[in-house]
């Protein structure tokens, strides 16, 4: 029963108040204000990216309108422009990112029953890095080449599900192998990584975890063969072999066999030549393996185009990166949503859904049922007759 709650405070019941409170209390701000508390943020800041608001005064101006509801919907505080604009620009935005990393724990355990895309023995995830394009004039604290500001955006997704399992906001400057040192390792999983990633340490630091890497072979890298395997029989594969390192640096960073298959797309007519540390499955397996990388490129699509990242409430670097997390906070929020209600449709068609309907007091179930409200008329085909009439 809806007990008179809003769509979005029905949405925000992923994260209890007291598993809230425990995250916000390590970033205190250094003058707080009743008005506007910690969550009373957190809430304003998912509303703007729910309901796509691109300033502070369309922000300010739509809460306005319902002020009845915002108390039933989580907000207790005042969300006006002033204090909008003065909580982006003073409250720690590693609040946001801790509650992000919990949303990731907690999607991760409620999608931990869907099926992954290919039938492995352990995880399957997708490391890759978007840029995200901002105005030299208006950030040029994030300068990045030429007359451009960016920020960097480095993802690790769970394919199952296509759930972030980790996320970091760096300077566009900041070097995509630097990701490797700081994403979760999980012994037997398999990591998805393009050639941007390559670093032979790093890589082998994954090997020695006993985790499992599938990247894109560079040719500079040199190596000989030690010994070729049989691939007859496997559609699109052209060659299968183990390899070492040849020279010598390379032999220090990476000392152990790794493997190198030839893929060539029967449909594209494109070949691939892949490197893995996985000496056992199939090498049509493998190649398969790594076609899947694209869904972490569909994701950061999903949420350019989706979310509200491109145009943004604060000119700081701290509100840039709150904006940017309040928007992975949003994606986990609805994925959430629509796996504990079992919604029909796609995440997306969620999302636009509970965009208009977000101060509504209506269950969330009720929004998408699909009740005839047409007007039937008054017409009673089968009446009580009463004297004759």
């Amino acid at each position: 029963m809806n007990h008179g709650r809003t769509v979005l405070a029905q949405l925000l019941d992923a994260i209890s108040g007291k598993e809230f409170e425990r995250i916000a209390v390590r970033y205190p701000m250094r003058r707080d204000t009743p008005a506007f508390s910690a969550y009373d943020h957190f809430a304003t800041m998912v509303f703007s990216q729910l309901t796509f608001r691109e300033s502070l005064r369309d922000l300010e101006v739509c809460l306005g309108a319902r002020q009845s509801l915002l108390y039933h919907s989580g907000i207790r505080g005042r969300p006006t422009r002033t204090n909008i604009a003065y909580a982006n620009e003073n409250r720690d935005w590693r609040l946001f990112s801790d509650l992000a990393s919990f949303l990731m724990k907690r999607a991760r355990w409620a999608y931990q029953t869907v099926n992954l895309p290919i039938d492995l023995d352990g995880d399957l995830f997708a490391l890759d890095s978007s840029i995200i394009d901002l105005s030299l004039k208006l950030f040029p604290w994030a300068k990045w080449q030429g007359s451009q500001s960016a920020v960097k955006l480095n993802l690790l997704l769970d394919l199952r599900g296509n759930i972030p399992a980790f996320a970091s906001l760096e300077k566009a400057t900041s070097g995509d192998v630097l990701a490797l040192d700081e994403i979760p390792v999980y012994p037997g999983c398999y990591y998805v990584i393009d050639r941007g990633y390559i670093d032979l340490k790093r890589l082998q630091t994954l090997h020695l975890k006993e985790a499992y890497f599938v990247t894109r072979f560079k040719r500079n890298l040199r190596t000989y063969v030690v010994t070729s395997n049989d691939c007859a029989g496997q559609l699109g594969i052209r060659c299968d072999q183990l390899v070492r390192f040849s020279s010598s640096k390379g032999r220090k960073a990476y000392p152990d066999l790794v493997r190198r298959i030839r893929f060539k797309d029967p449909e594209t007519e494109r070949s691939l030549i892949s490197l893995t540390n996985n000496l056992a499955l199939e090498a049509s397996v493998i190649a398969l393996i790594y076609r899947h990388r694209w869904q972490v490129e569909l994701f950061f699509k999903w949420i350019k185009q989706h979310l509200q990242i491109h145009s943004f409430l604060s000119l700081s670097e701290n509100g840039i990166r709150i904006q940017i997390w309040s928007a992975l906070c949003t994606y986990l929020l609805v994925a959430l949503l629509r796996h504990a209600c079992n919604l029909p449709g796609t995440l997306h068609q969620v999302l636009r859904t509970l965009s208009i309907a977000s101060l509504e007091k209506v269950a969330v179930q009720e929004l998408f049922m699909g009740f005839d409200t047409t007007e039937q008329g008054n017409h009673i085909p089968i009446q009580l007759n009463f004297s004759g009439f």
